[in-house]
């Protein structure tokens, strides 16, 4: 069973910035991404990286301001936050999907994942 373990999240005044980062066990090889949900609404994609780091996909509302990156040594996938704002405030999950063939497979759609890391915290206060 693959587990994935997220910390980085918490408490930062608008405009801040916040680097969550995300470790799936085990020896295989993933694509990794990010979803976040906000109290009272859906889960929304945010962003996602591909196995060769080739493909990089970004929420609208997150270009220009979250970078992803990931080190296939580890399996860790980072999400770099800057120019926080109020309405990026949500609950962060890692996901991953593992990947045998070819290296520039991701996706945005929740049901494309495999696992789900239990989510953090990110407030932004205004």
């Amino acid at each position: 069973q693959v587990q994935l373990v997220e910390s980085g999240g918490g408490l930062v005044q608008a405009g801040g910035s916040l680097r969550l980062s995300c470790a799936a066990s085990g020896r295989s090889t993933y694509s990794m991404g990010w979803f976040r949900q906000a109290p009272g609404k859906e889960r929304e994609f945010v962003a996602s990286i591909s196995l060769s780091g080739s493909s990089l996909y970004y929420a609208d509302s997150v270009k220009g301001r979250f970078t992803i990156s990931g080190d296939n040594a580890d399996n860790t996938v980072y999400l770099q936050m800057n120019s926080l704002k109020p309405e990026d405030t949500a609950v962060y999950s890692c996901v991953a999907k593992r990947v045998l063939y070819g290296g520039s497979w991701t996706s945005t759609e929740t049901h494309d994942w495999d696992y789900w890391g239990q989510g953090t915290q990110v407030t932004v206060s205004s």
